[in-house]
C-alpha cells in the first residue's frame, strides 16, 4: 500500500501528535479493480483491531457508485492522539502490509467546524 497526503502543508502524521478530539479519520483507497476482494479482507481485518484500541469510537466503509473501486472509510476516535497510538502500534503496521500493492491510501483527521444556522460543533 502506498500513502498519499491529502493537504500539502500538514501530514497525517503531524495530525495523529494532536490531543484534540473527538476527530473523525477520512481514509480514501483507491484501488485496481481486480483487488476489490483482498482490499475488503485486509480493511475488515484493520476494522477489528481498531475496535479494540483505547479511544475509537465507530468506523463506516463506503465505496463509490457505478463499479467504483475509491473506497472512504470515516473513522471516529475520542482524539488523534489515541487515533496514533493506534495506527504506530506493530500490530497495525503488520496488518497494514497486507493490502494489495495497488493500494493507495490518502488518510487525514478532521475535526466538526460549526457554521451558523447550518452545522453544530
Amino acid at each position: 500500500m502506498t500513502l498519499r497526503e491529502m493537504d500539502d502543508h500538514v501530514t497525517y502524521v503531524q495530525q495523529l501528535h494532536q490531543d484534540t478530539g473527538p476527530v473523525v479519520l477520512i481514509n480514501q483507497f483507491n484501488l485496481a479493480p481486480e483487488d476489490t476482494g483482498r482490499f475488503l479482507q485486509a480493511w475488515a481485518d484493520d476494522a477489528a483491531f481498531m475496535k479494540q484500541q483505547p479511544g475509537f469510537i465507530s468506523t463506516q466503509l463506503h465505496q463509490g457508485t457505478a463499479g467504483s473501486t475509491t473506497f472512504i472509510n470515516v473513522a471516529v476516535w475520542e482524539s488523534a492522539r489515541a487515533l496514533g497510538q493506534a495506527f504506530r502500534s506493530p500490530e497495525f503496521q503488520a496488518r497494514a502490509a497486507r493490502y494489495p500493492d495497488s493500494t493507495v491510501a490518502a488518510p487525514h483527521v478532521f475535526k466538526k467546524v460549526a457554521v451558523p444556522g447550518i452545522c453544530t460543533a
